[in-house]
């Protein structure tokens, strides 16, 4: 059998198990364009060695694609399509640090929104409007790119300042509250751009001029050009630079940096921020705070009025 056979077979049996797999999908389309779709009997370990390498340092998306290729061998040889698997046993460790999300500060965040018009101007796929919206709706709702531009007009519910958010990461449904700054920015964003629209129920809320959905590619796209035009970058060359999921992770900081500063119970908040990111525990929520020194700061201080409540 071929490896696209096979690669469309397990596919439709991990979502037929009730699994997204698209990024694992993804993995095992570009296997199949690098080894070539002949029989997956015949892909040797210099072919399979030659894709999990790839062409820069090793990364833990050799792991991931390591995985997935496991998976994909054990449901051939479960099949007697083949007789052994030809992948390697051993994991070499990463040769690049691992990538650490950025967090946006304040005073970026308003250099990106500053520099919509000039990432927008020219023949570009996304309007000013809708691109800038999208970016105060990410960093506001703290909602993963592909929830937010999921999302049809149906599900945003401005009288209530309430968006029901379906089919996320983990097949979970779930209400997000909004805010009073971004329910009045959300309201007048719809009715410029819906108009009369805005009364049919599964109208994507964020889209192209021609009424079409946004998708992913053209989002990131738009957000490099955005992200260059406001001069927002790091050290470590292009695939280390901050994204647009960042302001996901951001808007989680600075959640936790506010509730510092405003001396609130982080114990009993930090699950409620877990449930409100989609996230099914806090083990999750916590590889989204990543340790900046304005969150490091706040941190020392509530430790230093606990340690001197404790000793006066």
């Amino acid at each position: 059998m071929n490896v696209s056979e096979i690669v469309y077979m397990y596919v439709f049996h991990r979502r037929a198990l009730g699994q997204r797999f698209r990024s694992e999908e993804s993995i095992l389309k570009s296997f199949c364009k690098a080894v070539g779709d002949g029989p997956i009997s015949i892909v040797d370990k210099q072919a399979i060695l030659s894709f999990l390498n790839g062409n820069g340092p090793i990364t833990l998306f050799w792991e991931k694609k390591h995985r997935v290729l496991c998976g994909l061998y054990r449901f051939a040889q479960a099949r007697n399509l083949i007789e052994g698997s030809p992948l390697p046993r051993t994991i070499p460790k990463p040769t690049a640090p691992a990538f650490v999300p950025y967090i946006y500060s304040r005073e970026e965040l308003k250099r990106l929104l500053d520099a919509v018009p000039a990432a927008c101007s020219g023949r570009t796929a996304i309007e000013k409007e809708v691109l800038r919206t999208l970016i105060v709706f990410l960093y506001g709702t703290g909602l993963r790119i592909g929830e937010a531009l999921r999302l049809t007009l149906s599900e945003v519910d401005l009288k209530q300042a309430c968006l029901h958010v379906r089919g996320t990461k983990f097949f979970k449904s779930r209400l997000v509250p909004m805010g009073k700054d971004l329910t009045g920015l959300l309201t007048d964003y719809v009715l410029k751009r819906h108009g009369l629209q805005a009364t049919f129920a599964e109208v994507p809320l964020f889209c192209f001029s021609n009424g079409s959905p946004l998708s992913q590619s053209a989002v990131r796209s738009a957000f490099r050009r955005l992200r260059s035009h406001a001069a927002v970058m790091r050290d470590g060359g292009p695939r280390r630079q901050p994204r647009i999921h960042d302001l996901r992770h951001t808007a989680a900081v600075h959640r936790l940096i506010s509730w510092y500063r405003s001396g609130k119970d982080l114990q009993d908040l930090l699950p409620k921020l877990a449930t409100y990111l989609g996230h099914g525990d806090l083990s999750s929520t916590q590889h989204y705070l990543t340790l900046t020194p304005e969150l490091l700061k706040e941190a020392s201080l509530r430790f230093e009025h606990y340690a001197i409540g404790e000793t006066s």
